[in-house]
């Protein structure tokens, strides 16, 4: 009865083609709404996607999401940057620049400010390699007029490195279990425990400085 349940519900599952043609326009679609919404966690997305293709035997595959999240992330980060100089040259703002700033606090963005003024473009790819530090180090390249151009210049590899980390992880959690479904619990539980750690470091010393 089991064997014949498992066999049914085996016969269920889409196939690859059917699976690739519908993944990968949503991986680029929610990578994209992550990038301009800052509260989609873009890089479970991304590590949830490399597990399936890990199991996947088609070919290309770790890299066709490898290149989705990589353009849409950068695309999405390049659309906010715009919204956000848009904002700053208008004299009411606007609701992006408010939701960008809602999103740094002060001392991280002074911080930004810093790190950007003395190492410049380089801080946009650590920013994106660290949870939570897009936004005010965005944000402080608003703040310094910087031109699209030289963001996006900064921007790009920045999103390359980060499409890799999280494929990495994705691969990590892929290869520990057999099942697709297993590994993607795997990397969304590191995804969250890599993205929780720096705030849980901050609140530390924090609480050890008090």
């Amino acid at each position: 009865m089991t064997e014949a349940w498992l066999a049914a519900a085996a016969r269920t599952v889409p196939p690859e083609s059917t699976q690739q043609a519908l993944g990968y326009p949503s991986l680029f679609l929610l990578v994209l709404i992550g990038a301009l919404v800052p509260v989609v966690p873009t890089g479970a997305l991304v590590s949830s996607a490399a597990v399936v293709a890990f199991h996947q035997t088609a070919p290309f595959s770790m890299a066709l999401v490898f290149v989705t999240a990589s353009l849409a992330a950068f695309l999405g980060d390049i659309a906010l940057y715009w919204l956000g100089r848009r904002g700053m040259r208008s004299k009411n703002g606007s609701r992006w620049l408010e939701a960008i700033r809602s999103r740094a606090p002060e001392d991280r963005l002074t911080q930004a400010q810093e790190k950007l003024a003395e190492h410049g473009v380089a801080v946009l790819v650590l920013s994106r390699m660290v949870p939570a530090g897009r936004i005010p180090v965005m944000l402080a390249c608003l703040m310094a007029k910087w031109p699209l151009r030289r963001f996006a210049r900064g921007n790009l590899p920045a999103c390359l490195a980060w499409a890799v980390t999280y494929q990495l992880i994705g691969i990590l959690g892929g290869s520990l279990f057999s099942e697709p479904w297993e590994g993607v619990v795997a990397a969304i539980v590191l995804t969250v425990a890599v993205s929780a750690a720096p705030s849980l470091w901050r609140r530390v010393r924090r609480t050890a400085k008090a």
